[in-house]
């Protein structure tokens, strides 16, 4: 199969989600991804999510609510105790109110921004990093993995070590939801930091390859196990503080999800959409071209298989 093309509702999607403009849209009574339990009151409380955090990790939630965002980003602030320099982990959209709250944050901590990391380069994680390392201070520096959203010679990938202010923070490659997807583990906390690979509810889309998605959350589900971790610190919604089973039930979804499209070929599906039309019936039609997108994944890993 040729490479995959983002349809033009996700590609709107996730440029919306990487700026201000839903909050503005929201105020006009139109949001064109507008989560689907904002109505029922099943969608967290922002009290619940902005300020949660370990003894060196705390959130400031973003407020760019969506279907993309939940509740919207967690941007992540984290320093060693007595540190004047912290880690800022997914500064958010471009969005000045926010970014101007996370570096409040950090200063009202007696400290500075040391350096800027990404999970992943969507831009409601990264689109406001350029602007942000520029308000925190000219020698503030962007790693990612991706070299398209560095500031900055020095990249991010599998094995390395943040020692910012004394901090330790391990990466890991954990591709699916994106290619350039990390996940990172502070040890001190028991917490592991996961981006988009593993929300606080729901499950993620899938820009990736299934495949290495699935290994990815095999690998997490190990490795969690192995070092005893305690919690997960998600890109979004509330922390988890029992990460074997969440991963275990990541896994079982994800496989019973296959199961099912692969069901819907048998019967006759031929299409991404054919495909949605049968698994995801009852699931909210806004929601179809976001499952569509994952669909599409697990078609190609059944035709690679």
């Amino acid at each position: 199969m040729g490479a995959r093309r983002t349809p033009l509702s996700q590609a709107v999607m996730w440029r919306l989600a990487g700026t201000s403009v839903l909050r503005r849209l929201d105020g006009l009574g139109w949001n064109p991804v507008d989560h689907p339990d904002r109505a029922s009151g099943r969608m967290g409380d922002m009290t619940e999510i902005d300020g949660m955090g370990t003894e060196r990790a705390t959130c400031v939630l973003a407020q760019n609510p969506s279907a993309m965002t939940l509740d919207g980003t967690n941007t992540w602030i984290i320093a060693e105790s007595g540190s004047d320099a912290a880690v800022v982990v997914d500064p958010g959209p471009k969005d000045g109110k926010h970014l101007r709250r996370v570096l409040r944050t950090v200063e009202e901590q007696g400290r500075r921004v040391g350096l800027v990391l990404l999970t992943h380069g969507h831009p409601d994680h990264s689109a406001g990093a350029g602007k942000f390392a520029a308000m925190a201070g000219g020698s503030v520096k962007v790693r990612a993995l991706d070299p398209r959203h560095r500031l900055g010679d020095e990249g991010l990938g599998e094995g390395d070590v943040i020692t910012t202010g004394g901090l330790e923070l391990r990466v890991m490659e954990t591709p699916g939801h994106s290619d350039d997807s990390l996940t990172f583990w502070l040890p001190a906390d028991g917490a592991v930091l996961t981006g988009d690979t593993v929300l606080g509810y729901g499950t993620t889309v899938l820009e990736g390859k299934l495949g290495d998605y699935l290994s990815s959350l095999d690998r997490l589900r190990k490795f969690s196990a192995s070092v005893e971790a305690a919690t997960i610190l998600p890109g979004h919604g509330p922390r988890l503080d029992d990460p074997i089973a969440v991963l275990d039930h990541y896994i079982d979804h994800r496989r019973e999800r296959l199961a099912q499209v692969e069901a819907a070929v048998a019967a006759g599906a031929r299409t991404a959409r054919e495909v949605v039309e049968r698994v995801y019936a009852d699931v909210d039609k806004a929601l179809w071209p976001a499952a569509e997108w994952s669909v599409q994944s697990q078609l190609d890993y059944l035709n690679e298989r």
